[in-house]
Formats: structure tokens, C-alpha cells, sequence
């Protein structure tokens, strides 16, 4: 099944959640830009990875900034740095936070693959402007 196909069904949602395979699941991870970076790059939102700085914006945590450390994509959630929590024994775990709540602040651009998606999103973005003025 697409990512970008719309389904009604509340249980069929849910199946697709669970069953979804990588690729798909790379695209649910999904996080808007800060305001700076959607006008540099021309788009509003892009997948969080490995290494993009980010602002958390929604829950208890509102407010945290840090480098997102890890993505776990088989629970949908991203580990940040200095987020954490302390267990009743004292030791500290990572809290897991969804992509949806979190804004990034700074792209990643060391991974070659994440470069060639800004450049095409981009380009793409600065096209249907030009479309639009014209």
C-alpha cells in the first residue's frame, strides 16, 4: 500500500502503521522546518535523521533542544540528546519522542543521499514559485 493513499478505516490505519515496511515508515517520519529553513530551502517538512538538530514543540517536554542521537523506526519515535529520564534504581534512559513533535532546526547534510533529496525538493519549490509569479 502507498504512503500517500488515504485511508478511512481506523483499523486499516492501524494495520498499515504496523505492517508498513521500511521505505514507508522512512516517510511517516516526517518533521516540519523552523521558519529560517523553509525560506532557504523552499519546503515545510522533510524525515528526521540521524544527526538534525531539533526543538521539541509539543508535550512535557516543549521547549528541549539537542541532536537527535537515534531513530527507531519500528516504535515511529526519535531519541534526543540530553532527553532523558531517570529510572526508581537512578540510571538514566533516553525518552522517545514522536517526529511529529519535534521542529527541526538544523539538516544533516553529511549523508549524500539526504543532500540530493534538499536539492530536489528545492528546486522543485523555487519551479512552482517561478510559476506562480508568472
Amino acid at each position: 500500500m502507498k504512503v500517500g493513499v488515504k485511508i478511512k478505516d481506523p483499523d486499516k490505519q492501524r494495520k498499515f502503521l504496523y505492517t508498513a515496511h521500511n521505505t514507508a515508515r522512512y516517510k511517516l517520519f516526517g518533521a516540519p522546518l523552523s521558519k529560517e529553513l523553509r525560506e532557504k530551502y523552499g519546503f515545510r517538512t522533510i524525515p528526521v535523521i540521524k544527526g538534525d538538530q531539533v526543538v521539541v514543540t509539543r508535550g512535557d517536554n516543549a521547549g528541549v533542544e539537542g541532536t537527535v542521537v537515534r531513530v527507531d523506526r519500528k516504535k515511529y519515535r526519535i531519541f534526543i540528546q540530553g532527553l532523558t529520564r531517570k529510572k526508581v534504581d537512578g540510571t538514566e534512559i533516553p525518552i522517545p519522542i514522536h517526529p511529529s513533535k519535534v521542529m527541526i532546526t538544523k539538516l544533516n547534510l553529511k549523508d549524500k543521499w539526504r543532500e540530493k533529496i534538499v536539492n530536489r525538493k528545492s528546486s522543485a519549490a523555487k519551479e512552482l514559485q517561478q510559476e506562480e509569479v508568472v
